[in-house]
C-alpha cells in the first residue's frame, strides 16, 4: 500500500502498525417500501452504480463512505481509511498548522501544544540509544524548533488513569454479590478493542468495561479545559497533538465522546505514531541516540489495579508478579493465593483472537477473571 503510513511504519521497527486485510466496506441500510419496486439499480462496465426510475430517468449513486468512528479496527482496517488520515490525523497535519502559524498574524496563531506518551519516547530510546531524560529534552527542543508552543509528558496523566483504576476496581469488587456484571472488569485503555467491543458485542459487555479515560483523553481534557483557564486561552485557539504507540489511537481521538460541543473543538486535535515522529526527525536531520532501561514504563493497568487492590483488599504487599502464560503468550494470567485460596485472578488478553475467547466464557458465564487488561494489537502496548 503507497501511502506515507504504510511506507514509514513498516522499514522501521517501531512496531505500531497493523497491516490492513481487503478495503473496507460499509454497507447502507435501505428502508424497504411497500408495493412494487420503483426503481432499478444498473451497473457500468466502469463499476459506477446507477438508479433507473421506472420513467427510464437514470441517476449516478455515490459510493457509501465510511468515517474512523464506523471502524472495528479489527485487524488494522481503520488505516484502508487513507485520504481521513493523511488529511486529520498525521505529521502532515502538524506541519500544516505550523507554517499557517508563521503566516498568521500573532492574534490569528494556534498555541500548539504536543503531549509525547513515555511508550513513543520508550521507543524511540530504543531505537537510538540513549537516556530517557535525554530522550525528553531533545525531543522538547526539537519541537520548539519546529514552532511547537508547549511540550508535555502524558506520564502525569497516565498516573491519573492508574488511580482512578485502582479507585474503580475497589468499588466493583464490594458490589460484586450484588451486581453480577461488576467482575470481571474490562480495562478500557485500548480504542481498537473498545470499538470492537461496542459493535460486535454491545449492551452484553459495556457493563463490564472499565469507564476509566485512558491517559490520552485525560490529558486533552486537561490541555482544553485547566491548561486553557491558566493561561487565559480559548480552547479552540490551543492544537492539541498527542504522540502515541498505537496507530488506534488516531481513532480514539476521532470519537464524538470526546468533541466539547461548547467550544466546537476536540480535546485531542491530531494524534501522530512513534514511527511518525522517527520520518519527522529523519526529514529534519535532527539525530537521537538514547536507550531507555526503565522497566516501568511496560506495567499496564493490570500490575497497578493487582498490586493495589492486594494491599487495599488484603493486606498483601506484593513485589513481583509472576505471570502464567496459557493457551499462547498473549493470553498470561496472575493470581494472588493465601492459604491456598485464591484470593485474585487477574489476567491479559491481547489479539482478538483471545478476546473473542474471552468474550464467549463472559457469555457462558464461565469467566474465573476479576480484572482483564484487554489490548487489541498482539504482544499489547500499554
Amino acid at each position: 500500500m503507497a501511502s506515507h503510513f504504510s511506507g514509514v511504519l513498516q522499514l522501521t521497527d517501531l512496531d505500531d502498525f497493523i497491516t490492513p486485510s481487503q478495503e473496507c466496506v460499509k454497507p447502507v441500510k435501505v428502508d424497504k417500501k411497500q408495493g412494487k419496486s420503483v426503481a432499478k439499480i444498473q451497473i457500468e462496465d466502469d463499476g459506477s452504480y446507477f438508479q433507473v426510475n421506472q420513467d427510464g430517468q437514470r441517476q449516478k449513486l455515490e459510493k457509501a463512505k465510511i468515517t474512523l468512528n464506523d471502524c472495528l479496527a479489527c485487524s488494522g482496517c481503520i488505516t484502508s481509511a487513507e485520504s481521513v488520515l493523511i488529511t486529520q490525523q498525521s505529521h502532515e497535519e502538524l506541519y500544516r498548522v505550523l507554517r499557517l502559524n508563521k503566516q498568521s498574524s500573532s492574534g490569528e496563531q494556534k498555541v500548539v501544544v504536543v503531549s509525547v506518551s513515555p511508550q513513543s519516547r520508550a521507543s524511540l530510546a530504543a531505537r537510538y540509544s540513549l537516556s530517557s531524560s535525554e530522550t525528553a529534552r531533545r525531543l522538547t527542543a526539537f519541537f520548539k524548533n519546529l514552532g511547537v508552543h508547549y511540550v508535555f509528558d502524558t506520564g502525569f496523566s497516565r498516573t491519573f488513569s492508574l488511580l482512578e483504576s485502582q479507585r474503580e476496581f475497589l468499588k466493583r469488587f464490594a458490589r460484586k454479590e450484588e451486581d453480577k456484571k461488576a467482575l470481571p472488569m474490562l480495562a478500557s485503555a485500548c480504542p481498537g478493542w473498545i470499538c470492537y467491543a461496542e459493535k460486535t458485542h454491545g449492551d452484553f459487555i459495556l457493563p463490564y468495561i472499565s469507564t476509566t479515560r485512558s491517559p490520552q483523553q485525560i490529558m486533552g481534557s486537561l490541555v482544553k479545559s485547566f491548561f486553557t483557564k491558566q493561561q487565559g486561552l480559548d480552547p479552540q485557539k490551543i492544537y492539541h497533538v498527542t504522540v502515541m504507540p498505537c496507530y488506534d489511537k488516531k481513532l480514539e481521538a476521532s470519537r464524538p465522546d470526546f468533541y466539547i460541543n461548547e467550544f466546537e473543538t476536540r480535546e485531542v486535535d491530531c494524534v501522530i505514531t512513534s514511527g511518525e515522529v522517527l520520518r519527522m526527525l529523519e526529514e529534519e536531520g535532527v539525530s537521537l541516540t538514547f536507550f531507555c532501561d526503565n522497566k516501568t514504563l511496560c506495567w499496564g493497568y493490570l500490575h497497578h489495579v493487582y498490586t493495589h487492590a492486594a494491599k487495599q483488599l488484603f493486606g498483601v504487599e506484593v513485589e513481583e508478579l509472576t505471570y502464567k502464560t496459557l493457551k499462547n503468550k498473549d493470553f498470561q494470567e496472575v493470581t494472588l493465593e493465601k492459604d491456598g485460596i485464591i484470593l485474585l485472578r487477574f489476567a491479559a488478553t491481547y489479539g482478538f483472537r483471545n478476546i473473542q475467547n474471552l468474550v464467549q466464557k463472559l457469555k457462558r458465564g464461565k469467566s474465573p477473571y476479576h480484572f482483564v487488561e484487554v489490548m487489541a494489537c498482539p504482544s499489547g502496548k500499554n
